[in-house]
C-alpha cells in the first residue's frame, strides 16, 4: 500500500490559489484534490511532489503547519486602481529570484575582471527637476526622436542596446526562465529594477506590447539613475503616493514625449484618434503615454483622460491576448531574455574555464553544448 502523507488541507488550497489555478484546472491530474482539501483523504508523497510541481510551489512549503506569508523581496510600487497588490504569483517571485541570481553572478564576474562601477547608478535624485533629469537620460541613452528607428520594435531594440552599452543588464521575457508554459501576466507587473553599482539590472515583462516595454524600460532606468530597486506596473492612470514613483513616471514620460512637443503639435482641446496614433507612431510610445501627456499639457481634463485611458487599456490588453503564441527564433529571443551583455559574460567566463558548462547552461536556459556553441558564434564570442 502506498504511504500517504499527512498535510494541512489549508496548505493545499493555499498552493492552488497561489498558482492561480482552480480545482477544475487540476482535476485531471489530481482527481482526489477536492477530498484532499477537505481533509477527507491524504495524498501520497509522489502525488504531493507532483502537485507541488504543478502549482509551482516549493514542496517544503506543503509540510509547514500553516501557509507562509510570502512577500515580494524588493520594494513594491505596483497598484491597481490606487490599491496595492497583496499576493505575488509564483511566476513573479521565481522571475525575481532568478534575476537576483544572475545579478549576483555578474557582480562577481565584474569584480574578477575589475570592471568600473556603472556611472549612472545613483547619479540623480528626485530633487533634480523632471525636465533636467529627462534631458540627462535622453542624452546618455542617445534616444532622441530621430534615433528611435521606424517601428516600436526598432526603438525598443535601440533603447536596450544603448542601456546595455552604459552597463545595464536588460532582460526581457514573457515567460519564467525558458518555460513557455509559464507565461507572465502584464496585468500583474510590467517590470522591475535591481540596483547594484557593478550589475544594475532591469527586467521587462515581454508579454507586454513593445510600446509599453519602451516606457517601462525608461521608467526602470530612472529608478537605476536614482540608485533604487523597485517593482512596478508603470501605471499612468493611478496617482502614486511615493515621491520616487511619481518622479520616475514623470521623467520617463518626458524622456519619451517632451511636454513641449505635445504643446506644439496639439493645439486644440479636442484630440482626435488619428492625432493620438500619429504622436504614438512618431515618438515610438504607447497611446497610453500620449494620453497621459495630453492630460499633463492640459488638453484633456481628468475625467476625459481617465475614460479614454481605461478604454485604450482594454483595447491593448485584448490585442495582447490575441497575439499570445510562439516565441520566435530561439537564438534571437534567448539573448534578449537573459541580456546580451549577461550572455556574452557567461560564455566568455565559460570559455576561459572560470564557469562550468553545466552552470552556464542553467543560467542561459538550455541543455546542449551545440546550443552553447551556436549562441557564442552568433554573439561573436570565442
Amino acid at each position: 500500500m502506498p504511504v500517504r502523507v499527512e498535510v494541512n488541507p489549508e496548505l493545499l488550497a493555499w498552493a492552488r490559489e497561489r498558482s492561480g489555478l482552480g480545482i477544475d484546472d487540476l482535476a485531471r491530474r489530481f482527481p482526489k484534490l477536492a477530498q484532499w482539501e477537505q481533509g477527507e483523504r491524504s495524498p501520497t508523497l509522489k502525488q504531493l511532489e507532483s502537485f507541488a510541481q504543478a502549482t509551482h510551489t516549493p514542496v517544503g512549503f506543503l509540510f509547514l503547519a500553516e501557509p507562509p506569508d510570502e512577500q515580494v523581496p524588493i520594494p513594491d510600487y505596483r497598484t491597481i486602481g490606487d490599491v496595492g497588490i497583496q499576493r505575488p504569483s509564483p511566476d513573479l517571485l521565481d522571475t525575481i529570484y532568478q534575476c537576483e541570481q544572475r545579478q549576483e553572478w555578474y557582480r562577481d564576474f565584474a569584480q574578477v575582471n575589475r570592471e568600473d562601477p556603472v556611472k549612472l547608478v545613483g547619479s540623480l535624485t528626485t530633487a533634480v527637476p523632471v525636465a533636467e533629469a529627462a534631458a540627462t537620460m535622453r542624452v546618455a541613452l542617445a534616444f532622441d526622436v530621430e534615433e528611435r528607428g521606424s517601428t516600436w520594435t526598432d526603438a525598443l531594440r535601440v533603447l536596450i542596446e544603448h542601456a546595455e552599452n552604459l552597463g545595464v543588464l536588460v532582460m526581457a521575457s514573457g515567460v519564467v526562465g525558458s518555460n513557455t508554459h509559464r507565461k507572465l501576466d502584464p496585468r500583474e507587473f510590467r517590470g522591475f529594477a535591481l540596483v547594484d553599482p557593478l550589475a544594475p539590472l532591469v527586467f521587462l515583462n515581454g508579454a507586454d506590447t513593445k510600446a509599453a516595454q519602451i516606457f517601462t524600460l525608461t521608467h526602470e532606468l530612472a529608478h537605476l539613475w536614482l540608485g533604487q530597486t523597485a517593482l512596478d506596473d508603470a501605471d499612468l492612470i493611478s496617482t502614486p503616493t511615493a515621491t520616487t514613483e511619481r518622479w520616475c513616471n514623470q521623467v520617463a514620460a518626458e524622456v519619451l514625449l517632451p511636454l513641449a512637443s505635445v504643446m506644439g503639435e496639439v493645439m486644440e482641446d479636442e484630440v482626435a484618434t488619428d492625432q493620438l496614433e500619429h504622436l504614438a507612431r512618431r515618438f515610438k510610445v504607447s497611446t497610453l503615454v500620449v494620453l497621459r501627456r495630453l492630460h499633463d499639457a492640459g488638453r484633456l481634463d481628468w475625467e476625459a483622460y481617465r475614460g479614454a485611458y481605461v478604454a485604450e487599456l482594454d483595447r491593448i490588453l485584448a490585442i495582447i491576448g490575441e497575439r499570445a503564441g510562439g516565441g520566435g527564433n530561439f537564438f534571437n529571443t534567448q539573448p534578449a531574455r537573459v541580456s546580451r551583455r549577461f550572455a556574452r559574460a557567461v560564455i566568455t567566463s565559460t570559455l576561459e574555464g572560470q564557469t562550468l558548462h553545466r552552470d552556464a547552461f542553467k543560467m542561459l536556459g538550455f541543455k546542449k553544448l551545440s546550443t552553447f556553441q551556436e549562441l557564442a558564434s552568433r554573439l561573436g564570442v570565442g
